[in-house]
């Protein structure tokens, strides 16, 4: 299980409705050594002022004007040095910025020692809304997982690779 982050409509202030933010880890079962890859995942519950339609088209915007195609393949970040988006990894916490969301969630310390050890992670935004996702309630490795694997996942999400950033002393 994992838990979830939300920015609720009020503090957005528009048509995107509650943001969850969903961080996991998972092992690829391709990897020999066990390698533990990161991900995070947002996606709206769907409860915009205008509904689960218009909060799609809206996140579709926003994604576009940060320069992530909806639909498309995996954008590698680590190879920017200019982008808009970006994930501070520190303290079992990683800050999430884009430029319409920056929310702090926590992360499993295996999560964090995984995009530590890789120094990325994998960051997919959903536009199709998953009003089951909701703040402060654990969602279960079944039900995170029914999601992501869904075949209407990937036509309709944002995927990205990005650096992980730390804290220099």
């Amino acid at each position: 299980m994992t838990s979830s982050t939300a920015v609720k409509p009020e503090q957005q202030g528009s048509l995107l409705g509650t943001l969850v933010i969903i961080p996991w880890a998972n092992e690829s079962a391709s990897d020999s050594d066990g390698q533990v890859t990161p991900f995070l995942l947002v996606c709206s519950r769907g409860d915009g002022r205008d509904g689960p339609e218009a909060g799609s088209e809206a996140l579709r915007a926003e994604l576009k004007k940060a320069g992530l195609s909806v639909g498309g393949g995996v954008s590698d970040l680590t190879r920017e040095t200019r982008s808009s988006i970006s994930l501070l990894v520190e303290a079992e916490q990683a800050v999430l910025s884009l430029p319409f969301l920056h929310v702090q969630c926590p992360v499993s310390q295996q999560w964090q020692q995984a995009a530590y050890e890789s120094g990325t992670a994998y960051l997919i935004c959903a536009t199709r809304p998953w009003p089951e996702a909701v703040q402060g309630k654990a969602v279960g490795a079944e039900q995170l997982r029914a999601f992501v694997s869904d075949e209407q996942l990937v036509p309709t999400s944002a995927r990205c690779l990005l650096p992980v950033r730390r804290v220099r002393v």
